[in-house]
Parts: structure tokens; sequence; C-alpha cells
């Protein structure tokens, strides 16, 4: 008898544990992957991102000898390393970000040029305020390795 009693309170303080864990699972809040989207939006805001650093004459000549091979390869890059950075499924698989741009000698001012060409992607895929707070945390450490390389 004392066994059963035993094995019922078991039971239940099992049945509550995992009631509790799946209540706490479903108040969690979605990644930041899924918030911006998916993989899809990602790659939309990737193709952008490229385009206004193209475009953009303060960091237009470290591009302008890619071949179209060489932006494919850098668009899906990008996009795998923000889908890493916001939590996402994917696995960047480039060059470390110091190894990428050793010798390059790139400026804050590149930098900062590069990151308002994200923003400006960002914005117009109408990504929120919160969710490019974000993003831009997450990549923000790579600076130390990549200005001044």
């Amino acid at each position: 008898m004392r066994r059963t009693v035993l094995r019922s309170v078991a039971l239940v303080v099992a049945v509550a544990a995992l009631a509790a864990c799946a209540t706490m699972e479903a108040k969690q809040e979605p990644l930041l992957y899924d918030r911006l989207g998916g993989r899809h939006p990602i790659a939309l805001v990737v193709d952008d991102f490229v385009a206004n650093v193209v475009a953009d004459n303060r960091i237009s000549a470290r591009f302008k000898d890619l071949k179209p091979a060489d932006v494919a390869r850098l668009k899906s890059n990008l996009s795998d390393q923000i889908c890493q950075a916001a939590g996402g499924p994917c696995s960047y698989l480039g060059k470390d970000m110091k190894t990428a741009h050793k010798d390059m000698r790139i400026a804050e001012a590149e930098w900062n040029a590069t990151v308002e060409a994200l923003v400006k992607a960002l914005d117009k895929h109408k990504v929120g305020a919160r969710e490019k707070q974000e993003l831009l945390g997450a990549l923000g450490p790579m600076k130390k390795d990549i200005v001044g390389q």
C-alpha cells in the first residue's frame, strides 16, 4: 500500500513538473529568427543590404571587383550569419571575421557606413525597432574583428 501511495505521489509530482515546463515553454517569447520571419525574409534583407553597400560611395570600392559567384557566396554567408546570430537553424560556415578581413584595414567610417546600409535594408522591410536593435546587438561584437585588421 505504501509503495502504491509513493508511486502515486511521484506520478503527480512528475505530471505537475511537466505541466509547469509546458506552461513556461508556452510563455517563452519567439526567437529573434522567428520574429524576423525566418530564412526567406532574412535573405531578402541581405539582398537589399548588399545592394545598399554597392550603391554607397563610401564603401562600394571594396565590392566593385566581385564576380557574380562571389556576390552569391557573400549573400549566402551573410544570410547564414544573420540567421545563426538570430537563433535560427542555420550555421555560418564561412571564415571567422578576423581571418576574412585580415589586411583589409577597414576604417571606423566604413564600418559605420556598412551598419547604415544594413539598417536601411531592415527599415525597407519594416523590421521592428526591437528586432533591429537585437540583431545589431548580436552582430556588433564582430566589429573588433573587422575594423582595423
